[in-house]
């Protein structure tokens, strides 16, 4: 691991920042040329090395973190360490400045390994994208610092006991007195809830309910320590345990004036603003879900043996098998195209929502047809597709339910017609 860390910090880290969104090493090519589905030598060297990292680090002990919901501490350290981490932050203070294209390819390996853990990490990276995309030069040097100077994690705070897919009904409210505000409400559902540092907090400042959404919110960065601030009981949930799920309560909570992100009314265009940039690395993640469900159905199909031949010599699996890599691949695509679209710097909430959509409801398909291919072992906890169906399903809820990526996607359809641009 010492000789992966080594490489990963002389070969890695350089080769994130040539990779940056803001100028792709081969953008001028690409663009006369056209697409390209193949890898930079140094997005190739991070995909061999997060497998490697996955192989050794994150399989052995998936079902240990999934059987006891322990959040997994010593891998996030070990991510960290490897530079597989805050790969959003700008270079200019100190982060690798990583495209959304090489994020996702780190992402689908990841999750191949466990989509708890991935979930982990990538948890992280959503809390920190408002201050990325809408910190001033002082938030962004004193809260993303810290996660470069040492393995911390964040966490974003909008999804309340009432107010999930419906963001107009948070209730956590905000009210200025001098220069300060004060926090109170409750949220739900919150990833890296009770092991964050800080965290991305939105709450209604305007108490007008005529108040449109896109004037009535103000995101705001919030201290772990602050008095009043309690993270509930870890949730148990049904998949990916080894995330820390948890309501966050807040009692009075003093947040300087300082810690507002960009102004009073900007909170909705910065939480939904982040969802453009975090929604390609949650597609792939079911992507490496799906990729291990079929791989593992694979497996099985060749060495289970019925009427005298591999169950992959009958037509009704090696079928079930086409379809599953039908999915994958598919999903794959469009969800590189929707992170691709980021890194040109256009608006993607398009192509993200197709993305996410389609990967979710793809891995659920997968992750169910790999249990199939078991039979009764599949349905067994001594076989790794009972978790990966497990794990699957939360990726037609979180960051936006399957519903609300078709909303999305159905809106701008309309507008599109209607001579509104995607």
């Amino acid at each position: 691991m010492a000789a992966i860390s080594q490489l990963i910090k002389s070969a890695i880290r350089p080769a994130c920042r040539a990779l940056s969104s803001k100028a792709s090493p081969h953008a001028a090519e690409g663009a006369s040329l056209g697409p390209t589905f193949a890898l930079s030598d140094e997005q190739r060297e991070i995909v061999d090395m997060t497998k490697k990292f996955v192989r050794e680090e994150i399989i052995p002990v998936a079902a240990h973190h999934d059987k006891t919901g322990e959040y997994p501490w010593a891998i996030v350290k070990k991510a960290w360490e490897l530079g597989l981490m805050n790969n959003h932050i700008p270079a200019d203070i100190g982060g690798t400045d990583m495209s959304i294209v090489t994020s996702c390819l780190i992402a689908e390996e990841l999750a191949y390994g466990c989509t708890g853990i991935m979930t982990a990490l990538e948890g992280s990276g959503l809390g920190q994208t408002p201050v990325i995309l809408a910190g001033n030069a002082e938030q962004k040097k004193k809260y993303l610092g810290r996660l470069l100077e040492e393995p911390l994690v964040a966490a974003y705070c909008v999804t309340e006991p009432g107010a999930g897919s419906d963001v107009n009904g948070v209730k956590t409210r905000a009210e200025k007195k001098g220069d300060e505000w004060i926090l109170n409400g409750q949220k739900m559902w919150i990833t890296n809830g009770g092991v964050a540092n800080w965290y991305f907090v939105l709450a209604r400042t305007n108490p007008d309910p005529k108040c449109p959404a896109s004037k009535a919110f103000t995101g705001f960065i919030v201290e772990r320590e602050t008095p009043g601030l309690t993270p509930g009981r870890k949730e148990q949930n049904m998949g990916q345990r080894a995330s820390d799920t948890r309501g966050i309560t807040f009692e009075d909570v003093r947040v300087p004036k300082e810690n507002v992100l960009i102004g009073e009314g900007a909170g909705f265009k910065v939480a939904m603003g982040t969802f453009d940039k975090t929604r390609p690395p949650v597609a792939a993640g079911a992507v490496g879900l799906a990729q291990r469900c079929l791989d593992e159905a694979l497996k099985y199909a060749l060495e289970r043996k019925t009427f005298g031949v591999p169950i992959a010599a009958h037509q009704a699996i090696s079928f079930m098998l086409a379809d599953m890599a039908i999915g994958v691949e598919t999903a794959r695509l469009i969800t590189m195209k929707s992170a691709w679209e980021v890194d040109q710097g256009r608006r993607n909430s398009y192509y993200a929502a197709i993305a996410k959509c389609y990967a979710a409801d793809m891995a659920n398909r997968v992750a169910s047809d790999a249990v199939q291919v078991f039979g009764g072992n599949g349905f067994n906890t001594d076989y790794p597709v009972e978790k990966l169906m497990r794990d699957a399903k939360i990726y037609q809820i979180y960051e936006g339910t399957s519903q609300i990526q078709r909303l999305i996607i159905s809106r701008s359809m309309i507008d599109s017609a209607k001579g509104k641009s995607l």
